[in-house]
């Protein structure tokens, strides 16, 4: 699939660049060639004779080069690539191409650029969750730049959470999905999926029987499309996919928060099933009995309305806005009234009565409602609904 394809692969300053040689060594195997950029906070990481060595080509480091720069080098090396993968993507990188700075190799020829480019960032949890770098992640979207994670998980600083480098599977997939011009190229799409968990102390919480499985195949289904999806998913069982970008919350609340950091979006779909309440008063320790046979009294509040919050947000509201209606009775009556009351584009519909086996299961029967009215669809596995309900997504995105 990578046959003959030339990738130019900007190694940034992180730990996470060890990575970027493995990655080398699969884009070659696929047949694809690698012309590397490797920047001076990268040399700190791996050595300029690794790359070269398993690139089989030559290494650009100095922006300043007087050979290369007599013919303009870092203009045609910007522009001879099928893509441009930057791996890893550091705050610094990130800040420079958001900006429009060039004052080295790398931040030059991304500026210079005309090739679709794609990014895999890597950086400490607290960077990646600054409100700096959130602005340039916003800005870096609008511009059209490809996501392929962070993931959560342990960091060499000591930490966890968002900010681990994708695995070199990963971003392979993504570069593919990058070089394939499907109907959604270009499109970032926002996806939440799976539960989430209202804390009623720190050991138990409120849920559903949610598993996350058909926010997962959507996701999936179009990222093979080729759009750069933002998956943000509750503590789901089943796994996230890969070649999108992920974000892990707990709560509605953060649900809601990840959703307007990851915007703007071409198209948000809210799969996920949130808690319709929290504890307003959560205990800080667990607990416990008291031998009275009493229960602790638990306040509830409404969570945030996530789908009615994006659905009616006026300036930067998606071009389409998809809600997942989970009834158990008179379904068609309350989804639909549920889309008007909300302010969303179309409604996907599905009863998870117990009996159904649906909520937790593999398969789906949904309805979707939309303006024109309803589109009742048969039982199918939720990977075969997700794929449908993509391609009809594409058709409207595309107009």
């Amino acid at each position: 699939m990578l046959s003959n394809k030339r990738i130019l692969l900007v190694i940034g300053g992180g730990i996470a660049a060890f990575k970027s040689l493995d990655l080398i060594r699969r884009l070659r195997e696929q047949g694809a060639s690698v012309a590397p950029v490797l920047t001076r906070a990268g040399e700190q990481f791996v050595t300029p004779l690794s790359v070269a060595a398993l690139s089989g080509a030559k290494l650009h480091r100095d922006l300043f080069d007087l050979t290369e720069e007599a013919e303009m080098g870092h203009i045609q090396l910007s522009r001879s690539a099928d893509l441009i993968v930057v791996a890893p993507a550091t705050a610094d990188l990130m800040a420079k191409m958001a900006t429009g700075r060039a004052d080295d190799l790398a931040s030059t020829l991304l500026l210079a650029t005309d090739t679709p480019v794609l990014i895999a960032p890597a950086m400490n949890v607290r960077m990646w969750q600054h409100a700096a770098t959130q602005r340039n992640i916003a800005t870096l979207r609008a511009d059209g730049i490809a996501f392929v994670g962070p993931n959560d998980g342990d960091m060499a600083c000591g930490e966890h959470g968002p900010g681990r480098m994708a695995e070199p599977a990963e971003i392979l997939a993504a570069i593919k999905t990058a070089l394939t011009a499907g109907p959604l190229a270009g499109k970032h799409i926002l996806v939440t999926s799976g539960p989430t968990h209202e804390p009623i102390d720190p050991v138990r919480y409120i849920a559903n029987r949610s598993s996350g499985a058909q926010g997962t195949a959507l996701a999936a289904a179009l990222r093979d499309l080729g759009a750069n999806v933002t998956f943000i998913t509750g503590p789901a069982s089943v796994p996230a996919p890969t070649g999108v970008t992920v974000v892990r919350v707990e709560t509605a609340v953060q649900m809601l928060a990840a959703v307007q950091s990851a915007l703007p979006a071409d198209a948000a779909i809210f799969v996920a099933a949130v808690a319709d309440w929290r504890v307003a008063n959560a205990a800080a320790s667990k607990l416990k009995k008291d031998g009275s046979g009493k229960a602790p009294p638990l306040e509830f509040t409404e969570n945030p309305d996530i789908l009615a919050t994006l659905s009616k947000m006026g300036a930067g509201r998606p071009t389409l806005v998809v809600g997942f209606a989970a009834e158990t009775d008179n379904v068609l009556a309350h989804a639909t009234a549920k889309r008007l009351r909300k302010g969303c584009d179309w409604i996907v519909a599905n009863d998870v009565s117990p009996e159904r086996g649906i909520m937790g299961g593999t398969e789906n029967a949904v309805t979707l409602i939309t303006d024109a009215g309803s589109d009742v669809w048969p039982r199918l596995p939720k990977s075969q609904v997700a794929r449908r309900l993509a391609a009809k997504i594409a058709d409207t995105l595309r107009g």
